[in-house]
C-alpha cells in the first residue's frame, strides 16, 4: 500500500471509530443509567471520547502531517477526559452504596464491543505501525482502553449479579479511571504509549 492509501485507510477507520462509537455511547449511557451501573455509563462515555479520539485522526490525517504531534497529545488529553468522569462516578456510587442491575441490555452492549473492538485495534495498530504514525497508535490504544472497559463492566455486573458483590461495579471503574489517567499523562508526556 502507498502512503495516501493507507492515510486514506486511517481516514475510513476513523470515521468508523466515531459512527460506531456514538451509537454505543448512546445506548450504553441510556442502559448504564436504566441498570444504574456506573462502569456501563463509564463505558458509554469512553464511547464518545473514543469518537473524539477518532475526530482528532480525521483531523489530523484530513491535513498536514505537522498536526501529527499536536493530535498525540488531543488523544491523550481525552484519557484524562474520560478518567474524571469515571473517577467521579465511581467514587459517587461507593459513597451511596448504589447497585447496579445486570440487566440484558447491558450485558449486549460490552459483548458487541469485545466483537468489535479488537478487529478495529488490529486495524488501526497495523495501520499506525506501516504508516509510522504516532497519533494513530495513541488512537488505537482508545481503542484497546474500550475492550478493557467492557470486560470491567461485564465483570462488574457478574460479580453483583451472580455473589450480591454491588462493590464490584464501582472499584472496578476506580480502576479503570486510574489506568487511563497513567495512560494520558504517557501519551501526552512522552508522545508516545505506554506499555500497560
Amino acid at each position: 500500500m502507498t502512503q495516501q492509501q493507507l492515510q486514506a485507510r486511517a481516514l475510513r477507520l476513523s470515521y468508523f471509530t466515531v459512527a460506531y462509537n456514538v451509537v454505543e455511547g448512546l445506548v450504553s449511557v441510556a442502559a448504564g443509567l436504566l441498570a444504574g451501573s456506573v462502569a456501563l455509563v463509564g463505558f458509554g462515555l469512553d464511547s464518545f471520547v473514543e469518537s473524539l479520539s477518532g475526530g482528532i485522526m480525521i483531523w489530523r490525517f484530513g491535513g498536514e502531517p505537522e498536526r501529527e504531534k499536536r493530535a498525540i497529545r488531543l488523544v491523550g488529553y481525552t484519557f484524562w477526559v474520560l478518567g474524571a468522569y469515571v473517577l467521579w462516578e465511581a467514587a459517587e456510587k461507593l459513597v451511596r452504596g448504589e447497585r447496579p442491575e445486570a440487566t440484558a441490555l447491558a450485558i449486549a452492549i460490552p459483548v458487541v464491543s469485545l466483537l468489535v473492538m479488537p478487529v478495529l485495534y488490529v486495524a488501526k495498530r497495523r495501520t499506525a505501525e506501516r504508516l509510522g504514525s504516532r497519533s494513530l497508535a495513541a488512537d488505537s490504544r482508545q481503542t484497546l482502553a474500550c475492550m478493557g472497559m467492557s470486560v470491567a463492566v461485564l465483570a462488574g455486573l457478574g460479580l453483583n449479579q451472580l455473589f450480591g458483590l454491588w462493590q464490584a461495579d464501582p472499584a472496578i471503574g476506580l480502576l479503570i479511571a486510574g489506568l487511563l489517567f497513567r495512560e494520558g499523562r504517557a501519551t501526552i508526556r512522552e508522545g508516545k504509549l505506554c506499555c500497560c
